[in-house]
């Protein structure tokens, strides 16, 4: 396993940190499955761990504050909040009141005392940035959270986000948690740059592409598993987006044949060779799932790889854009382009 410094907070994290979005009803992982996960995890040499309140409506931190029961030190964990957790308006969000007490439900539900990066899950662009940012850092002076950062926010509100903090003299955010894989690469053209000129950490979500760099997806053979049954319309492939995507996924593996690489080594090694990521975040359901993806724990890919990756999916371009969750509101909301 190889480890980076967490952006500037001198934190040392493995490249490959484990993601608990499938422990509960998500992942229809029971708690004896999500501990033996995090067993194996350990023990290979992932340190991060990362889960969000509204992931099984606080389940998922139900069942890692079981798993790391009596082990905490050893684990840099974070979290998110922001997304709806009810049905309320005000249970979400990134206001200090919702944010005081989302942090103090999430605590209770890991039980512990304070996490060490707390993220928001998505923009809120209901609330202002000085909001957001004075509830972290008086949360963070309180010793509730160690770090904070962003999750899935475009470049522009990273930017500005810095400024807030600046101007107001705030703690700013030290990571950002973006979409990033070999079929969505868009991330290269703003996000990453911004990040790196803000020495910010960068925590990759969805390096698998949701199951499409498996290995399990091929042209050849039916679009089955979990991932399929739950989310039909990302396999569709009626759907010219899809097509594309397969058509990518069949010119990558003859990369990682001719490589010698299984399908999730490459896909793993390639959003860790870039300069401005941290760790790629890995949401296993199974032990052999977590096995296959630790295989690529110490992949470096050589030039000649990365270069022909460039030639099948382009830099800072994203087969499927649509999936990318941080799309201005303006964009998805006709009102709100019009007087």
């Amino acid at each position: 396993m190889q480890y980076r410094t967490l952006g500037r907070t001198g934190v040392q994290v493995s490249t490959l940190a484990l993601g608990a979005m499938n422990f509960g009803r998500i992942g229809r992982t029971t708690q004896e499955e999500a501990t033996a996960l995090v067993d194996a995890a350990l023990d290979a040499g992932i340190n991060l761990i990362d889960t969000a309140d509204m992931y099984g409506t606080g389940e998922s931190e139900e069942m890692v504050g079981r798993a790391i029961a009596g082990r905490r030190d050893d684990i840099v964990l974070a979290t998110k909040a922001g997304l709806p957790m009810s049905e309320e308006r005000n249970h979400r969000g990134a206001s200090r009141r919702w944010l005081v007490t989302a942090l103090d439900a999430s605590l209770r539900r890991l039980g512990v005392d304070h996490v060490d990066l707390y993220q928001i899950h998505r923009w809120d662009p209901a609330t202002g940035d000085e909001e957001t940012l004075s509830a972290l850092t008086d949360l963070q002076r309180a010793g509730k959270i160690r770090a904070f950062g962003s999750s899935t926010f475009p470049a522009h509100r990273i930017v500005q986000a810095r400024w807030a903090a600046r101007e107001h003299r705030l703690s700013g955010y030290a990571t950002e948690q973006p979409s990033y894989s070999l079929l969505q690469r868009g991330i290269e053209a703003h996000v990453l740059p911004v990040t790196q000129e803000y020495g910010m950490g960068v925590l990759v979500w969805s390096p698998l592409a949701s199951g499409w760099l498996s290995g399990a997806v091929r042209a050849d053979r039916g679009l089955t598993g979990h991932r399929a049954r739950i989310l039909p319309e990302r396999f569709d492939l009626t759907v010219p987006a899809n097509r594309a995507r397969m058509d990518a996924v069949e010119r990558l593996a003859k990369v990682a044949d001719d490589a010698g690489l299984t399908m999730i080594q490459l896909a793993l090694g390639f959003v860790t060779a870039h300069p401005a990521v941290t760790c790629a975040l890995i949401g296993p359901r199974t032990l052999d799932h977590l096995r296959a993806q630790l295989a690529a724990a110490d992949t470096v890919l050589p030039a000649d790889v990365l270069d022909a990756v460039d030639g099948i999916v382009a830099p800072g371009t994203d087969l499927a854009p649509q999936e990318k969750f941080d799309t201005p509101p303006a964009l998805l909301d006709a009102a709100l382009r019009r007087r």
